[in-house]
């Protein structure tokens, strides 16, 4: 039985029957704008609360998440004012579209509390997955950045600052994987500074703290959020993925405040200095935009190859052509022209060759067991990985048509939107891969354990699932027409079909 949450801050015995439409403790009304119930207390903060709740007016009763905003002042023009900036901040939090951000469903105000409702997103939090995996390496990092910096660079394109990005408020989404940014502080933080600007006093409102100590950078704190700030925040996110540590457990430089973060990390040079002019703490020395950032990052790659091979160590990387010298003699060139040189090649959209290096399966291998795991939108066809231990690689919108993966343990995987029709996966590890919306057109899955796979709006079509593993898939009894099975297939109810 799904009891219901009352939302009043001050009740007792919050927790009530679901039959009832008022709090048996406080009286409090428990259906909210005559539509959404709370179940469940899922955070707490100093502005308010989350609760996970259910729609009443749409069929199957969906969840969602039910933001409710407290102030706490009595003064009604105080209310006045919060009650405005609430509404016109929730108005530019409906126009937010993008895949990788919760949509706003509702907001309102009722018994003087403020409310967003937004769709919810099954999956744990970075923060979570840290405790859980142990830390990322370099490569994850960087793969973490090129994912959420152009969500962010949405963000901030409709003239909004998140202002609370940390790892807890940003999730990894259960059905695809892909990385989801939540929680905006718009709302709270709007209504913070223009009261504090409008010398309202220290008020219930200005007495709450604007962002996550550690992850908030000084003007943030100070009241003054701009754009840099959030590339701030997500350096210091950066930090908590690497060492598991808060940035306010990181010492810091007594004068400067900047963190002495270097010491707890491991890390190429590139890197070093995009991450530190990140956590600038001065603004004027901070990257402004997020184009900088995904600018830096990927020449710092591009810099490492020019040094040695993307993925072996055997064979010295060939320059493009006429990279090294500008004429015919043999005028030496330095290692930073040389670069310059390359980085402008490699820029360049028309009329030029670009040097890449040969992928091979063996290469691919080797640069996973170096900490590499993205390998997303990427050739592959007819690639040979028989027999691999890659778990939670990730092959997203990569091509892998024919590729072999005999008996290879791939749990956790990446294949979205992957096209590996006629693949073969005979007697591979499966466990929680996620094959959502991937094509498998004639793949062969036979003795293969996909128990708790994600194969939604994949396409099987004439794929072999005899002798498969389907115990708890996520897949329609249509998917499994348009396939084959037989005696030995286990299909997601655990059992085997007698025919």
């Amino acid at each position: 039985m799904i009891l219901s949450y009352c939302l009043n801050p001050n009740c007792s015995e919050p927790q009530n029957h679901p039959s009832v439409k008022h709090c048996q403790s406080c009286g409090a009304n428990l259906i909210l704008h005559n539509r959404y119930r709370s179940i469940k207390k899922i955070g707490k903060g100093g502005f308010g609360a989350t609760f996970l709740g259910i729609d009443l007016s749409l069929p199957g009763n969906p969840f969602c998440v039910i933001k409710q905003l407290r102030p706490t002042s009595k003064d009604q023009e105080t209310f006045d004012m919060a009650l405005e900036l609430f509404e016109r901040e929730a108005k530019t939090l409906g126009k937010i579209d993008h895949p990788q951000i919760p949509r706003l469903l509702d907001y309102f105000e009722e018994d003087k509390h403020f409310y967003l409702v937004q769709s919810l997103v099954k999956g744990k939090n970075l923060q979570q997955e840290v405790k859980q995996n142990g830390v990322f390496n370099e490569s994850q990092v960087k793969a973490f950045l090129k994912e959420i910096l152009p969500v962010l660079k949405y963000i901030h394109s409709l003239k909004m600052i998140h202002r609370d990005i940390k790892p807890a408020n940003i999730l990894r989404r259960e059905q695809d994987g892909k990385l989801v940014l939540i929680d905006f502080g718009a709302v709270k933080d709007q209504v913070n500074t223009q009261l504090a600007n409008q010398n309202y006093g220290q008020t219930a409102f200005t007495q709450f703290a604007v962002g996550t100590m550690g992850f908030a950078p000084p003007e943030q704190l100070a009241m003054r959020p701009i754009y840099s700030s959030d590339i701030y925040a997500i350096g210091a996110t950066c930090l908590y993925l690497m060492t598991a540590k808060s940035p306010k457990d990181i010492a810091a430089d007594e004068l400067t405040g900047e963190l002495l973060w270097e010491k707890e990390v491991r890390l190429s040079a590139g890197f070093v200095k995009i991450l530190r002019k990140m956590l600038e703490v001065d603004v004027r020395n901070r990257y402004k935009s997020i184009d900088e950032v995904l600018v830096d990052l990927d020449i710092v790659p591009y810099e490492q190859q020019l040094e040695q091979n993307l993925f072996t160590h055997s064979k010295p990387v060939t320059p493009p052509p006429n990279l090294e010298s500008e004429s015919n003699d043999n005028t030496y060139v330095s290692a930073t022209s040389r670069l310059a040189m390359a980085i402008r090649a490699r820029k360049s959209r028309q009329g030029k060759s670009k040097y890449v290096a040969q992928v091979t399966p063996q290469s691919l291998l080797n640069a996973y067991s170096r900490g590499r795991i993205d390998f997303s939108q990427q050739v592959f066809n007819k690639f040979n990985f028989a027999h691999a231990n890659i778990p939670n690689i990730n092959f997203r919108n990569s091509q892998l048509i024919q590729a072999k993966f005999e008996e290879a343990n791939l749990e956790g995987a990446n294949f979205y939107s992957a096209n590996a029709s006629g693949a073969n996966f005979n007697k591979a590890n499966l466990r929680k891969v996620h094959f959502f919306k991937a094509e498998l057109e004639s793949a062969d899955f036979r003795g293969a354990d996909l128990e708790g796979a994600n194969l939604e709006g994949a396409n099987l079509d004439s794929a072999n699932l005899c002798g498969a593993n389907l115990t708890n898939s996520n897949i329609t009894e249509e998917q499994i027409q348009q396939a084959q099975t037989n005696w030995a297939t286990i299909f997601p109810d655990g059992k085997r079909h007698i025919w």
